[in-house]
C-alpha cells in the first residue's frame, strides 16, 4: 500500500531521469517542476526539462508534503470515515509518487553515478518517512475504528478491499509493536533499504566491468554473422575496434555460449557471468547476502512470524511455506528426471563427435542447439529474420486489437528519458484514451539487467476523473548493428509477449483507488497477465500476422512454425529445472529461523545437494546476481512464476477451447482479471473469468511432462 515505494516486475526495477548534462532547462527553483502535475500532452514526464538538481528538493518536498496531509487526517477532529481517512490516506502523497516514479524509472534503465549516490542518500530517508506513516498510531486508530465496525458504513467491495488493506499494511508494518520494538524495526529497515540498493548497484558494476575481448578471428569459429557483427559493435564502443567484445549481458554472452567452438572460451564466459558478486572484489555481494538474510529473520520474528517466508506468503495466494515447496518439489521431480535425460542425450552427441570430456554448464547451450538442429532441423539463425523488432512488437499490438479492440499510435511529441525510447497512446475500441505506452529495448552500460514493467503514473479515479496510466516496458533485446536491424531470438520475442501482458494490466486498469490499481496484486497473480500473452506469441494464426522477413517481407512459411511447433518443449527439463532451483534456493534462504553467519557459497551448495540439482546445471539465478530476491521484490517470491503458470496454463485453455481470439472468452479476461487491480481477493476473481479454480494438469501439459 505504500504509494512512493513502487513494485516492479520481471527482472525488477523503476525509472529516474537522465544525466544533468543532457537535460534541458528547468524553471523556477530546483524540484518545483514536480510540485503541480505535468503540464506536458497527457501529463507524461517532461524528460526534456528535468535536471538532476530537481530531484533532491522534489523528494524533500514530497516528504514534507505527504507528512502534512498524514497529520492533518490523524489529528481531524471528525469521527472517522472511509473518506475522511481511508480515501484520504490513499491520496496523499502524490507529489512524493511523481517524483518517485520518476527518479526510480530511470535508475533502473539509465542510471549514473550521481542518480546511484542520490538513491544512497535517500534510501534512510524514505524508509524513516514510510515507518513516521504507518507507525503512526492515532492515524491506525482511526483506520481501526472503521475496521471494526463496518456494519452502518455500506462500503463497496472494492471500498472493504482498501480498507482492509491499509489496515493490514499497518499491523505488518508494526504498528502493534512495544515502542523499544518499533524503534529496532525502523532501524532494520533503514538497513535493509540500504542494503538492497547496494546489492543492485554492485551487480551493474560488475556485469559492465567485465569483458570477454577477442583478437583472433579463429576464435570466432561457429559464430553467425549477426553475433560477430553485434560483437565488433560492441569493441568499437568499448574503445577496442578491429576486435570482438563479449559481455554479460544476456544477448552477448547466451548466443556465444549457444555457437562458439572454443570450449575453453565458453567457460571463461560462463564462468565470468556466474561469479559475478562472488569474486571477493570491491563489488563483493556475499556479505551483502548474510546481513539482508539476518535482517529479514529478525523483521519477521519481531512481528510474530517464524520466517521471513511466512510473513511474505500470508498476503499471497499461496499462503504459507509449505503449500510453496508442495508445488516446487511436484514440478521439480518431473524436471530433474527430464534433465536427466536431456543430459544423457547431449553426452551421446559430445561422445559421437570424439569429445573426451564430460558435460559440463557452460557446454549445455552449444550442444543443446546441434541437438535442436538434428531433431527438428531448426536452426534459430534461420528464425531470427523473421523476427524483427518493430514487427515483433507490432505483432503484441496486433494481438491486443484482436482481443480487446486496442488501438496503439505512434507519438513523436512526448519527451523521453533516452532517444531509444518510443512512445505510443493506446484507445480503446471506441476510440477513447486509455494510456501512454512506452518501449525501451536494447541494453546499454546504465541500464539494469533482465526485462520489466512499470509505470510513471498510476490509473485512479480522482475528483470524478479517470487518470489513466503511463505506462512502460523495458528491455535488454538484441541490438541492431550497421548492417541488419535488430533480430530477435524465439526467448526475446517471448520476453516482449510476456513483459506487454504486465503492461495491458497497467493499461486496462479500471478501479478508483490508487492503492489498488493495476498491477498492485499478490505476488503470484501478478504474473498470469505476462505469463498468458506468452501463450500468443507462437501460435501459427498469430505468427503469420507479424513474422515476416525483415528483406523480403515475406511471412514465415508453415516448414519453419511446424519446426518451431514441435521443438516448442525441447529443453524443457533444463529450463524448469534451472528455474525450480533457483526458486528453492529462494525458499531456503527464507526459511531461515536462526539469525548467524553463513558462508553463502556452501549454504547455495547444500540447497542445491539436497534436491540433487545435477552438476551439468547451476540455479538460473545463483545466490550473488539473483536481484529478483535480493534488490526486487521477490524475496520468498520467485516460485510465483510458476504458480502463476498453473492459472495462465488454465487460462489459456479457455481460449483454446473456444478460439485464440474468441471475443467472450477476452471479455471475460478483460472484466475480472486485467481491469480489476485488487480490488478483490484473486482468486475469487479467478474463478469468476474461468468459473471454477485452475487445474494444476494443463501446466504439466504446457511443459510437456505429461501427454
Amino acid at each position: 500500500m505504500n504509494r512512493f515505494l513502487l513494485i516492479t516486475f520481471g527482472c525488477m526495477a523503476l525509472l529516474a531521469c537522465n544525466n544533468s548534462q543532457k537535460s534541458g532547462p528547468t524553471t523556477g527553483e530546483p524540484g518545483s517542476i514536480f510540485f503541480t502535475e505535468f503540464d506536458t500532452p497527457f501529463g507524461t514526464p517532461p524528460f526534456d526539462r528535468i535536471v538532476f538538481a530537481d530531484y533532491r528538493p522534489a523528494f524533500l518536498a514530497g516528504m514534507k508534503e505527504q507528512t502534512a496531509e498524514i497529520e492533518a487526517i490523524a489529528n481531524n477532529t471528525e469521527a472517522p470515515t472511509f473518506e475522511n481517512t481511508i480515501v484520504a490516506m490513499d491520496n496523499s502523497g502524490r507529489l512524493l509518487s511523481r517524483v518517485s516514479r520518476v527518479f526510480y524509472g530511470l535508475k533502473s534503465s539509465e542510471t549514473n553515478d550521481s542518480i546511484q549516490a542520490l538513491a544512497g542518500e535517500l534510501s534512510p530517508l524514505l524508509s524513516e518517512h514510510n515507518d513516521n506513516i504507518y507507525l503512526n498510531e492515532k492515524l491506525f486508530n482511526r483506520i481501526k475504528t472503521i475496521h471494526d465496525d463496518t456494519t452502518g458504513l455500506n462500503l463497496t467491495t472494492e471500498q472493504y478491499r482498501l480498507m482492509d488493506e491499509y489496515y493490514k499494511s499497518f499491523v505488518r508494518s508494526g504498528i502493534m509493536l512495544e515502542e523499544t520494538e518499533k524503534e529496532r524495526l525502523r532501524e532494520i529497515n533503514k538497513q535493509l533499504s540500504a542494503l538492497t540498493l547496494k546489492f543492485g548497484n554492485n551487480l551493474l558494476k560488475e556485469t559492465n566491468n567485465y569483458q570477454l575481448v577477442i583478437d583472433n578471428e579463429a576464435d570466432l569459429a561457429g559464430l553467425p554473422e549477426g553475433v560477430i557483427a553485434a560483437a565488433a559493435n560492441a569493441a568499437k564502443a568499448a574503445g577496442e575496434e578491429g576486435k570482438w567484445v563479449f559481455g554479460l549481458q544476456k544477448p552477448s554472452w547466451l548466443p556465444f555460449l549457444q555457437y562458439s567452438q572454443k570450449r575453453e572460451l565458453r567457460e571463461k564466459l560462463y564462468k565470468a557471468m556466474y561469479m559475478r558478486g562472488d569474486n571477493d572484489n570491491e563489488n563483493e555481494k556475499k556479505k551483502i547476502i548474510n546481513d539482508i538474510v539476518n535482517l529479514r529473520i529478525e523483521k519477521a520474528q519481531l512481528l510474530g512470524y517464524d520466517t521471513h517466508a511466512d510473513f511474505v506468503l500470508e498476503e499471497n495466494m499461496a499462503k504459507t511455506p509449505e503449500n510453496v515447496y508442495k508445488l516446487l518439489n511436484e514440478v521439480w521431480a518431473y524436471a530433474l528426471a527430464q534433465a536427466k535425460k536431456e543430459a544423457a542425450e547431449l553426452q551421446k552427441l559430445i561422445d559421437a563427435e570424439g569429445g573426451n570430456f564430460q558435460l559440463a554448464s557452460w557446454d549445455w547451450w552449444y550442444y543443446a542447439e546441434k541437438l535442436r538442429q538434428q531433431k527438428y532441423a531448426l536452426n534459430e539463425e534461420e528464425l531470427k529474420p523473421y523476427f524483427k523488432m518493430e514487427n515483433v512488437r507490432e505483432g503484441v499490438f496486433t494481438v491486443a486489437n484482436k482481443l480487446y479492440g486496442l488501438n496503439f499510435k505512434k507519438l513523436d511529441n512526448i519527451p523521453v528519458y533516452h532517444p531509444e525510447v518510443e512512445v505510443y497512446e493506446v484507445t480503446d475500441a471506441d476510440g477513447s484514451h486509455l494510456a501512454i505506452f512506452y518501449t525501451d529495448y536494447f541494453p546499454r552500460p546504465g541500464k539494469n539487467a533482465g526485462a520489466w514493467m512499470s509505470s510513471f503514473r498510476g490509473q485512479q479515479v480522482l475528483d470524478g476523473k479517470n487518470i489513466r496510466p503511463l505506462v512502460y516496458n523495458v528491455g535488454n533485446f538484441t541490438r541492431p548493428t550497421e548492417t541488419t536491424p535488430s533480430l530477435l531470438t524465439l526467448d526475446e520475442v517471448e520476453t516482449v509477449f510476456h513483459e506487454f501482458g504486465h503492461a495491458l494490466h497497467g493499461m486496462l486498469s479500471n478501479v478508483t483507488y490508487a492503492g489498488l490499481s493495476g498491477t498492485s496484486v499478490p505476488r503470484d497473480f501478478v504474473e498470469l497477465p505476462s505469463q498468458i500473452m506468452e501463450h500468443w506469441a507462437f501460435q501459427p494464426e498469430v505468427l503469420k500476422l507479424y513474422a515476416r522477413h525483415y528483406q523480403t517481407g515475406e511471412v514465415i512459411p508453415d516448414e519453419l512454425i511446424a519446426k518451431i511447433d514441435a521443438a516448442s518443449k525441447f529443453n524443457m527439463g533444463f529450463n524448469t529445472t534451472e528455474f525450480v532451483a533457483a526458486a528453492l534456493l529462494d525458499m531456503d534462504y527464507h526459511t531461515q529461523r536462526e539469525i548467524k553467519e553463513r558462508n553463502v557459497r556452501e549454504f547455495e551448495k547444500q540447497s542445491m545437494a539436497k534436491i540433487g540439482l545435477i552438476d551439468e546445471i547451476i540455479p538460473r539465478y545463483r545466490s550473488t546476481y539473483f536481484s529478483h530476491i535480493f534488490s526486487g521484490g521477490y524475496s520468498a517470491g520467485y516460485y510465483a512464476y510458476l504458480w502463476s503458470e498453473v492459472l495462465d496454463a488454465d487460462a489459456f485453455q479457455a481460449f483454446a477451447e473456444k478460439g485464440i481470439f474468441d471475443q467472450e472468452t477476452a471479455r471475460l479476461f478483460r472484466e475480472y482479471v486485467l481491469s480489476k487491480g485488487n480490488t478483490e481477493d484473486p482468486m475469487e476473481l479467478y474463478k469468476k473469468f474461468r468459473g471454477a479454480e485452475p487445474d494444476p494438469v494443463y501446466l504439466l501439459k504446457n511443459r510437456g511432462f505429461i501427454e
